[in-house]
């Protein structure tokens, strides 16, 4: 089967290519750098399917244009969907299929760095070390052990990143429309959502980004929450309400902040700019903040993740091509 391929890197060449050639009867895949969009659609011209990664555009207008090229399966080498339009796919008869489970590892420990690196300061310490300043003045932390961190989703990922906070000596507090019973005997508390922000040092944020969780971190949320509180988002970026969290910033309600995911990335990560001037005035609001970590959603970035996502990706495309959709992680 024909696919073309989407926002393409080096290592995505690297993992999917090497994952098609296990195959019996191995794919064309057609590399592109370019992200989906209105504009890139004709790259699929001739193929059966796309695969599309995080911050591509699978709107409903990229959909019809995709159908008219006769393309019948989307396969996201991601967790996330809501960068597709599933009630349009479903109308267009077009299959979306994910990668629903790949390393909740890779994410959860990465949540643990930004966590060790804001407390501890350990991105300030790095760069007065290089200067041969070796003052400590301003890169106080405190213990983890006995602190109150609340983990909103406990899907695979917060199941994983709860038993590493737990493994330090926290107290976990958690919150999911379906609590799983699995978290609950580790010792970890659910509770109302309302009760998470007043409760919490550290809030971690698990959860996928829908109607219902979309801008979560707002101006009313974070008004409940501790002076002080440490925030952390390697999920969505559409989870924070940007301009609320610098707003929180400035007040010191949030007195520490770590993202590995912006809600305007689309235009920034993944890409080297380092040669252009950055134009996202609020993202740069942010990078002004000594207490402000971010990375460019990285957290999924390991050998044992990217494997995991080529395979999946792959056997997905495969199993469509053999027509067994049970076998598939299909989006309802």
């Amino acid at each position: 089967m024909k696919v073309a391929v989407f926002s393409t890197k080096p290592y995505d060449r690297e993992f999917l290519a090497r994952a098609n050639s296990s195959l019996a009867h191995p794919h064309e895949l057609l590399f592109h750098e370019t992200q989906l969009n209105p504009h890139s659609t004709l790259l699929a011209q001739g193929c059966t399917a796309v695969c599309c990664f995080v911050n591509d555009n699978v709107d409903a207008t990229v959909l019809q244009q995709l159908s008219d090229l006769g393309i019948k399966l989307i396969a996201l080498r991601c967790a996330g969907f809501n960068q597709v339009d599933l009630v349009t796919a479903k109308k267009l008869g077009i299959v979306v299929a994910r990668v629903a489970e790949y390393s909740p590892h890779a994410v959860a420990e990465h949540a643990l760095g930004l966590i060790l690196m804001l407390n501890r300061n350990l991105h300030r310490a790095y760069h007065r070390v290089r200067e041969n300043d070796y003052s400590l003045n301003g890169l106080l932390g405190f213990d983890m052990v006995n602190k109150t961190v609340a983990v909103i989703g406990t899907g695979k990922i917060g199941q994983v990143f709860a038993k590493i906070v737990q493994g330090l000596g926290c107290r976990v507090i958690a919150y999911d429309p379906q609590p799983a019973p699995i978290v609950a005997a580790t010792g970890v508390r659910y509770v109302a959502l309302n009760d998470i922000w007043p409760a919490a040092d550290i809030i971690s944020l698990h959860c996928p980004l829908n109607s219902n969780t979309h801008h979560l971190i707002n101006a009313n949320s974070i008004a409940q929450m501790k002076k002080g509180v440490m925030l952390i988002n390697t999920g969505r970026g559409g989870l924070i309400d940007t301009r609320a969290a610098i707003t929180g910033l400035k007040s010191k309600t949030i007195g520490y902040l770590g993202l590995d995911v912006y809600e305007e990335e689309g235009d920034l990560f993944f890409e080297d700019n380092s040669n252009h001037l950055l134009q996202d005035d609020v993202f740069a609001r942010l990078l002004t903040f000594p207490n402000v970590v971010i990375t460019g959603h990285q957290a999924f970035f390991t050998r044992e993740a990217l494997t995991a996502i080529a395979d999946i990706t792959l056997a997905n495309i495969n199993h469509f091509a053999r027509e067994e959709f049970t076998q598939m992680c299909i989006v309802s």
